[in-house]
């Protein structure tokens, strides 16, 4: 495995091109734009104290959010589970979102991290009852462009020890701020020499990455965890929706390591990276340790699917 370099950021599929403009980017703080240095929450916030908060990634592209439905959906599904009333509809969230782009005069590969915390309290502590007032609702808006060397030479994964939880512990469909578990494996797989870890399900099934879907291809046919115990990514549902269409059979189903390392090819999914390729697993080769053919086929597909999704 390839080591990474301790002094900085080794590789990963949220790996960013350099870009001096976010430098002076505008922060949204409940209504409000802040110069990124003095952007602040108090110490006293639910999310800084107990993790207690939601959140979603989102791209705009051509001057569009992609997939910002499905986000919104995906949002406010979270924000009912927990029982947090962010005090806004989903039209002004959608306005929040824009203006934000706007205050920052940004058009295209723009990331956007939507951030919704149940408020600052009274005094640290579990209970929402110490809740001062409304909810925190944070937008960071950056100038974000994949690095092409990820996308091109691909991600080494490293099986974590740590398990993803199930439901009745902490629903992985949760987009929230309680990341611990994550990166506690990410810390296990950058220390092994990986890039991003693995994570398995309380069963020894493999469950998702710490930051990102995974899929394996075996036999022409696309494999991908049961989703029980993972967040239920947009790109994982559009790029299973596009295989689909473009009769690639899809299975959602329980699979082992084992099945991993002999599959043909590898992958991961995310908002920001779109389709990376593995090139290794726990020091395998996956395939040909490079982007295969169903792999460039689907980047394709979701390439055109985002296209869409943005009026493009």
């Amino acid at each position: 495995m390839k080591q990474n370099d301790r002094s900085g950021v080794g590789r990963s599929t949220h790996q960013a091109l350099p870009d001096p403009r976010n430098a002076t980017v505008q922060i949204y703080i409940n209504g409000v734009f802040h110069p990124r240095p003095d952007a602040k929450i108090s110490v006293f916030d639910s999310g800084f104290l107990v993790g207690d908060g939601v959140w979603e990634g989102i791209r705009l592209h051509n001057d569009s959010f992609a997939f910002l439905d499905r986000h919104l959906d995906r949002l406010f599904a979270g924000l009912a589970a927990i029982d947090l009333d962010i005090r806004m509809t989903r039209a002004e969230v959608a306005d929040a979102l824009r203006s934000t782009v706007d205050e920052n005069d940004m058009h295209d590969s723009v990331h956007v991290r939507l951030m919704v915390t149940r408020g600052d309290k009274t005094t640290p502590s579990q209970h929402p009852a110490n809740v001062v007032d409304g909810p925190n609702v944070v937008i960071i808006a950056e100038h974000k462009t994949a690095d092409p060397a990820v996308s091109d030479q691909g991600v080494s994964l490293f099986t974590a020890t740590v398990r993803r939880p199930p439901p009745d512990t902490l629903d992985q469909r949760l987009n929230s701020h309680s990341k611990l578990h994550e990166v506690i494996a990410l810390i296990q797989a950058t220390r092994a020499g990986a890039d991003e870890a693995l994570m398995l399900d309380p069963t020894g099934a493999v469950a998702t990455c710490n930051a990102t879907n995974f899929f394996v291809v075996r036999s022409g046919e696309l494999w991908t965890s049961t989703g029980h115990y993972n967040l239920h990514g947009i790109t994982r549902a559009v790029v299973l929706e596009e295989a689909a269409a473009a009769g690639i059979t899809t299975r959602e189903q329980p699979f082992s390591l084992t099945d991993v390392y002999s599959a043909d090819e590898a992958f991961v999914t995310g908002t920001f990276g779109g389709l990376t390729p593995v090139s290794e697993v726990d020091g395998r080769t996956i395939g040909t340790g490079t982007r295969g053919p169903v792999t460039s086929r689907l980047n394709d597909l979701y390439g055109r699917a985002v296209a869409a999704s943005v009026g493009l």
